[in-house]
Order: structure tokens, then C-alpha cells, then sequence
């Protein structure tokens, strides 16, 4: 009994929209000034992103794939390559897992200071990264008062892109459970379902798409921070450089081509991995 209406609890609360109502959708025609509205997005879009990056593919693609070759085979720019990666998978791991217990916090549960942790949160989004990255070196520099000098290590990095990504899951899943409906949560412990089961079997699914959103958000940012990493990081090669830092090399040395490949390589990597994430969020979708 209780696992009938938890199967009926999941599906009402992940079931996607029927494909009655996608199929009038895509069948209506714009009016004139959705059309206008349309047409102005798009444009602006194109400048700002569409328009660059194009700019950005033809640069890197002016060396042909030689200069892909050259610049990846570079051991110092593979270092980085491996480094940033890593670390952006390491940190997005973090975040789906804090930022969820955080949001989780937030909407469940009441505390002196809940406004203020509501709003220190969004600290991130708000400061400027090299700010950011001068707190963290007070904070785990050379005779830190927490007595944690992190600074020129490998910890930097992960402490870094922590910091500047931890925003991006807890608002994404904040929404969602501010939305979930607990009149099915109260029915299946009713039935004796435990709190785990009733996690498992009908929260969980409800916010899976929300966290993949937030993955997705929190590796692109992972990937391309440069500000917080500067000061912290101490750019040692084969260290600590990250991948923004040896684009802002290449360029300096007057390697344009290069800087170039690379960029387009971690833009490869950010939509392969926001891509994976939208099919996961989908296929949960649809099991629903």
C-alpha cells in the first residue's frame, strides 16, 4: 500500500507536461509583436554570444588542427588543462551536496539568522572575484589566522572555485522545494514510509532537474574563474595554473592562434558536460 501511493506521489510531482499541450504549443503562430520581441532577443543574443564565439571558433580553426596538436601537447598547458577540469568536476561534486543541504535548510527548517544566511549566500554572486580572492588569502595565506596557509597549493584552487560557485545549486533548488506540496510527504509517512523513502521516492525526483541545472551553472563557472585564482594560486605552472591563466599567457606572448584553441577546447568541454546534465535532468523527467 504504502509503495502504491508513493509511485502515485512520484509521478504527480515529476510528471512532465503532456504532449498534447507541447504539440498546440509548437503549432502556434507568433503575433506581430511577439515576433518584434523574437527578432530584438535575438539579435541581442547574437552580439553578445553567438557573434563571439563564432569570432573565437575561426581564430582557433585559422592554425587548422596543427595548432590544436601544438597547444595540447604542450605539457604545461595540458597541467592546467588537468587541473581545471578536475577541479571544476571536484567542486561540482561539492556543491550538489552542500548547496542541496543548504537550500534544504533554508526552506525546511526556521533559525535566528535564517534571513541573514538567505542573503550571504548570494556574497559570490555580488563580490568582485579578485575581492574575493584577496579575502580567501587573509583567510588561508601565509600566517592565517585559522592556521590553514593554503595559499600556492593545490587546495587554493579547490577553495577558490568553491567559493564562487557554492550560489549557483542552492538557488536553482531553493525554488523547487519552496514549491513541493508536503500534503504527499504527509500521506506516505502517514502510511509509515520513512523520512529516507520519502526522500528518496519523492523529493529526490522532484529535484533532480533543478540540481543538474545547478551543476551545469556551477562547472561552467568552475572552468573559466580567473579573479579569485590569482592571488590565491600563485599561477605556478604545473601547480596551480589554471586554464584562464594560460589563455591570458598565450595572449601576452602575442599567441593569439593558441589562446584561442585552448579557449575553444574548454568551451568543448563546458557544453559536453552541460549537454550530459540535460539529458540526466530529462531522462528523470520522462520517469517520471
Amino acid at each position: 500500500m504504502t509503495s502504491a501511493v508513493l509511485d502515485v506521489a512520484v509521478s504527480d510531482t515529476t510528471r512532465p507536461p503532456s504532449r498534447k499541450g507541447r504539440r498546440s504549443g509548437r503549432a502556434s503562430t507568433l503575433s506581430r509583436s511577439s515576433g518584434i520581441g523574437l527578432g530584438i532577443a535575438m539579435v541581442w543574443f547574437s552580439l553578445l554570444v553567438l557573434i563571439p564565439l563564432a569570432a573565437l571558433v575561426v581564430t582557433a580553426s585559422s592554425g587548422g588542427w596543427d595548432q590544436y596538436s601544438r597547444t595540447l601537447s604542450n605539457p604545461q598547458t595540458w597541467a592546467a588543462i588537468r587541473l581545471t577540469v578536475g577541479q571544476a568536476l571536484l567542486v561540482t561534486d561539492l556543491n550538489v551536496v552542500m548547496g542541496t543541504v543548504i537550500a534544504w535548510v533554508l526552506v525546511r527548517d526556521r533559525f535566528w539568522g535564517k534571513a541573514v544566511l538567505d542573503v550571504i549566500i548570494d556574497i559570490p554572486f555580488a563580490l568582485p572575484t579578485i575581492v574575493a580572492g584577496l579575502v580567501l588569502l587573509s583567510l588561508y595565506g601565509k600566517n592565517s589566522p585559522l592556521g590553514l596557509e593554503w595559499a600556492n597549493t593545490e587546495r587554493s584552487v579547490t577553495l577558490a572555485l568553491a567559493f564562487v560557485t557554492l550560489p549557483f545549486v542552492v538557488r536553482t533548488v531553493q525554488p523547487v522545494l519552496e514549491e513541493l506540496e508536503g500534503d504527499v510527504e504527509e500521506a506516505a509517512a502517514s502510511l509509515g514510509a520513512k523520512r529516507l523513502t520519502i526522500f528518496r521516492r519523492i523529493i529526490l525526483p522532484s529535484l533532480v532537474p533543478a540540481i543538474a541545472a545547478g551543476a551545469a551553472l556551477a562547472f561552467a563557472r568552475a572552468i573559466s574563474e580567473y579573479g579569485s585564482l590569482v592571488l590565491l594560486s600563485g599561477n605556478l605552472p604545473f601547480r596551480t595554473e589554471v586554464v584562464s591563466v594560460r589563455v591570458l599567457t598565450f595572449i601576452e606572448n602575442g599567441n593569439t592562434a593558441a589562446a584561442a584553441a585552448l579557449a575553444s577546447v574548454m568551451l568543448a568541454v563546458a557544453l559536453f558536460v552541460i549537454v550530459a546534465l540535460d539529458l540526466v535532468q530529462r531522462r528523470v523527467a520522462r520517469r517520471g
